[in-house]
């Protein structure tokens, strides 16, 4: 068998790897900020979206953050016990389930605006480097 075939077995020629990794350690970085709001990683990126847009459906908000209902449905359950959204049938198409968020939701943004400040303090990256990060990420997305 050809070695570069072999070599490419290799975790550290892994592209996933490094992401896996990096991914990791950086919700792990968000972990005692989100704590102090009693929110996980995946309510905190919830939450992120409402508080742009306010208001949206679960399939548009799944999209946005590339989950999907099964994943979703449960977030959004305990974001709902905890006050911070609201969850309502469409009265135009009653198959849509509206997803909006609450004036407690709306106060969390005030608590939670420190967050991504804290974060970028704690990676040890130049602002062209979290630029270019940023953009080959999205690229690997299929977003650019």
């Amino acid at each position: 068998m050809d070695d570069s075939r072999i070599d490419r077995l290799k975790l550290e020629n892994q592209i996933c790897f490094p992401l896996y990794a990096c991914s990791k350690e950086i919700v792990r970085k968000y972990k005692p900020h989100l704590d102090k709001l009693n929110l996980t990683y995946t309510q905190y990126i919830t939450m992120l979206v409402l508080w742009e847009k306010k208001e949206l459906n679960v399939k548009e908000l799944g999209k946005q953050l590339f989950l999907d209902s099964g994943t979703l449905t449960p977030v959004l359950k305990k974001l709902e016990q905890k006050g911070y959204v609201n969850r309502n049938r469409s009265t135009r198409d009653e198959r849509n389930l509206i997803v909006s968020i609450t004036e407690k939701g709306e106060r969390l943004r005030s608590e939670a605006a420190e967050i991504p400040l804290k974060i970028e303090q704690s990676v040890d990256f130049s602002g062209e480097d979290c630029k270019e990060l940023y953009r080959l990420l999205y690229k690997l997305m299929g977003l650019l």
